[in-house]
Order: structure tokens, then sequence, then C-alpha cells
């Protein structure tokens, strides 16, 4: 990564400003673009709602992020690809399972960029509290260690203090997953389950996530980190989360175009469940948390019913394989 010309504008504390491209204005990118212009970097920004070409991006910047919903990472990897300047970083905001690919944002990424340096951005980070100010902290996956200590250097801010690993997949499993998981607890918290049930929910859907994890080559420990238990526990109990609400919904009975309709906004749980439903088929997982959600999307069992269907399923012990 390149510090930018000699004219490079200077960040807080004197520190280079990096020239950031940022590629998605949604509620994420949106908090991003506005702490990072704080932190004294110089963006230019584009959506799919301004029009205009996402190619003009990549030009005389030092880096490019971006934070598209997961449905729209495969078409723009594969637009973006033959124009992408060689040693050009990429920082992927983007939480899911492709349900083609059967694979996470940076895997979409890679399988047209080739070898250029990524990493991955995660963690609990609620846009609405970031944007009042209230402190978060995120972990920067990648497997090029130099990228990550200096996207860790320069991207942090007052309020947003940032961690890295050398697991971007085990990171975006994790993520991803954990959307899932939060409509779950967004069903037991909308039927008036209680705490007893939460909790339960959330120690078993992270056994399922930790499954996939390591189907997927993560690593265990990321399981236990920001991107991991911490994005989970943000994600599952908070009303600002729109899997949460999502679940919530649900459970008094509305269907998945209705639930979403209600929220106004992307929701990844529903296409990262049914995608991770179908790798877990094809490589023999069991994911009954999982499983549940879909039937419940697909409206082959009301909310109740998804219930009863975990609470009867045959006894087995709390370590054994698999949940």
């Amino acid at each position: 990564m390149s510090n930018g010309p000699a004219g490079s504008p200077e960040g807080i504390g004197g520190r280079m400003a990096l020239r950031i491209s940022l590629i998605g204005r949604g509620a994420w990118g949106s908090t991003l673009d506005r702490l990072w212009r704080e932190r004294g970097h110089a963006l230019r920004t584009w959506s799919r709602r301004d029009g205009g070409d996402p190619r003009e991006l990549l030009g005389d910047c030092d880096l490019v992020v971006v934070a598209v919903s997961m449905a729209a990472v495969a078409d723009l990897a594969r637009s973006l690809a033959p124009h992408w300047p060689a040693d050009l970083p990429l920082l992927s905001c983007s939480k899911g399972v492709d349900p083609d690919g059967l694979c996470t944002a940076s895997q979409l990424w890679l399988r047209e960029l080739g070898d250029r340096p990524v990493a991955v951005l995660s963690g609990p980070n609620l846009a609405d509290e970031l944007d009042r100010g209230l402190p978060a902290a995120s972990v920067i996956a990648s497997r090029h260690p130099a990228l990550a200590a200096r996207l860790q250097a320069e991207l942090r801010t007052a309020n947003l203090r940032l961690y890295t690993n050398s697991d971007p997949i085990g990171t975006e499993a994790a993520g991803a997953l954990k959307n899932v998981i939060a409509l779950a607890a967004g069903v037991s918290d909308g039927l008036g389950l209680g705490a007893n049930a939460r909790a339960s929910l959330l120690c078993r859907g992270l056994a399922e996530i930790g499954v996939v994890l390591e189907a997927l080559g993560g690593q265990s420990a990321t399981l236990y980190g920001l991107a991991g238990l911490g994005d989970l526990l943000a994600t599952a109990t908070s009303s600002l989360s729109r899997n949460q609400r999502c679940g919530s919904l649900l459970a008094t009975g509305l269907d998945e175009a209705e639930a979403l309709a209600r929220i106004g906004a992307t929701v990844e749980g529903p296409r990262t469940a049914r995608a991770t439903l179908t790798l877990a088929q094809n490589l023999g997982l069991r994911l009954p948390i999982c499983e549940q959600v879909v039937r419940l999307l697909d409206r082959q069992v009301d909310a109740m019913g998804a219930v009863r269907a975990l609470m009867d399923r045959d006894p087995r012990p709390e370590n054994g394989d698999g949940p």
C-alpha cells in the first residue's frame, strides 16, 4: 500500500492520510465514511443509488473498501477485477455466504482478483451506536500480516479499536452465521421465551457457527473473538440489529416478505441461512438451528413448531460431535 503522493492531505496528529475509495453507502458504509473522514482520511464513495461507474474509484487511491450487501459482491467483483491495479489492497466488509459459490465475500473477490492483497473487517459493530460516538472494537483479518497491521494503525478511530488476526475465512464465516443465530434469537424473544431460552440458543448457536467455521478451514480461536462470540452477542441481543428484529417479526406470524418490508433495509440472515444449509448438506454437517430457521422462512413450520422441533431432538452430550 502506498502512502500517496507528497501532496496528500495530512491526517489527525500529522499522520499521512490514506486515499480511500469506499464502495457501498448503506448503514455500515456510511458509518465508516464518517469515521474515517473524521480520522483525516480522504474518501471517495460510490453507491448503486447514485449511478455512475465504480471502476472510476480504482485509480489514485491507496485502499478500496467494499461495504455492499453480499448479494451484490459476485457481480461487482466480476466487473471490477479486469480493471483492478496489481498492488491495490481491498478491505471487504460484506457479511454472508454466497448461495451459488457457497463461499464468503473475500473468497469471491480472490477468485476474480487472484493474489492481490485482501483483508476483511468484522466485529460487533452496530452502526447506530458508532454513529452516536459509543465505543466498539473490530478485527481486521488477512493472510498478509503487514497489510493487516498497516490498516489497524491507520483506520482505528477514537471510538473504534481495531485488532488483527490471520484468519479471514473464519472471521467471515463467524460474521455471516451469527446473522442466522440472531434471527433465531429474535424469534425466541418475539415468543417471549425468556432469558434461559435465549442463553441456551446462543450457546448452541455458537457451536453451529464453529462447525461451519472449521469445515471452511477457519481457526477455532476466531470463534471466541470479536468476529465470533462478540458479533453474535451484539447482533442477537440488540433491537438495533435488523436480523434480531426480523426474527421477532417472524414470531408474530408475519412471513419473510412482510417482515423485510417492515424493516425496510437489507437483512442478510435469510439469504445466509439458506446458503449455509445448502453448504451443510453438501458437507454432511448437522445444523439444527439453521435448519429450523430456513423451515420457518419457507413457511414449513411456525415459530413454536420450530422451537418444539429443537427441544424434541434426541439427547446428546454437550461436547459431542457437532450441535
